[in-house]
C-alpha cells in the first residue's frame, strides 16, 4: 500500500476569474506563491516529526510545478515531472470563463456539463480518456512506491478523478467534497485498490483561496 498526497496548485489569475485553464499554461499569481510557501513551510515541520515523503510528482504544467518546486525547496526534494496527472484538455473551451462558456461554444459546454465519459469536446479530452490517464499515472506512482509516502501535485479536474477513485463515486455523479487551491488530499493505493484517508486540509494556509475547482 501507498500512501499519496495529492495536492492542487496554488491559485492562478484563472482561478480568481473563474476561467477554464485546461492545459493552458498558466503561471501562479502572488497568492498562489504563498500558499505554495506555506505549504512549503507546514511540510518541512511534518519532515521534522518524522513524516518523510520519499517524492514528490508533479504535473508538468507551470502552475503545479511552481507549486511542487517551491515545496520542494522546503523540505530538500526535486520535483519529478507526471505528464499523467495534467489537468483535462478542455479543447475550444479553454480560456473561457465557466459561467458563461455555454454562450460561446454551446454543444461543447452541454459536452462538459453532462460528464458523460464519452462526450466529445472539440479539440479536447472525454471525461473517459482523462479519467484512464489519470488512473494509470497514479497506479504506476503507487506501484513504484509501494509502502512510501508521496506527494502529487495536480488540478482540480484531477483531483476530482482521484477522489471519485479512491470513494467509488461515479463520474456522472455529483461531487460533495471540494478541490481547493494548495490542500492536502490523502489517499492510499494498493492492488486491492483505492481508498479515502482525509480531504481537503487547508489548515497550513494563512489564506486559503475558496476557489473550489469547477471540474
Amino acid at each position: 500500500m501507498t500512501e499519496i498526497w495529492i495536492v492542487r496548485h496554488g491559485e492562478t489569475p484563472w482561478n480568481v476569474e473563474r476561467r477554464v485553464q485546461g492545459w493552458e499554461d498558466i503561471e501562479l499569481n502572488e497568492n498562489g506563491q504563498q500558499q505554495a510557501v506555506a505549504l512549503g513551510q507546514h511540510l518541512a515541520k511534518l519532515k521534522q516529526q518524522g513524516k518523510v515523503l520519499d517524492a514528490i510528482y508533479s504535473s508538468d504544467l507551470k502552475r503545479a510545478h511552481q507549486t511542487a518546486s517551491i515545496v520542494g525547496q522546503a523540505i530538500g526534494m526535486t520535483p519529478t515531472p507526471l505528464v499523467g496527472v495534467r489537468e483535462r484538455h478542455f479543447g475550444i473551451l479553454q480560456g473561457l470563463i465557466f459561467s458563461t462558456m455555454a454562450e460561446h461554444q454551446p454543444q461543447a459546454a452541454a459536452a462538459w456539463k453532462s460528464r458523460d465519459p464519452d462526450a466529445e469536446i472539440p479539440g479536447g479530452e472525454t471525461l473517459g480518456t482523462f479519467h484512464r490517464r489519470v488512473v494509470q499515472a497514479i497506479d504506476e506512482v503507487a506501484h513504484k512506491h509501494n509502502g512510501k509516502r508521496v506527494m502529487v501535485v495536480s488540478h482540480g479536474g484531477a483531483l476530482d478523478i482521484m477522489w471519485r477513485q479512491a470513494t467509488g463515486v461515479a463520474l456522472d455523479a455529483p461531487r460533495d467534497a471540494p478541490l481547493l487551491n494548495a490542500s492536502i488530499n490523502r489517499i492510499r493505493v494498493s492492488p486491492q485498490g483505492w481508498e479515502l484517508v482525509d480531504w481537503g486540509q487547508v489548515d497550513h494556509l494563512a489564506k486559503p483561496s475558496g476557489h473550489d475547482a469547477t471540474a
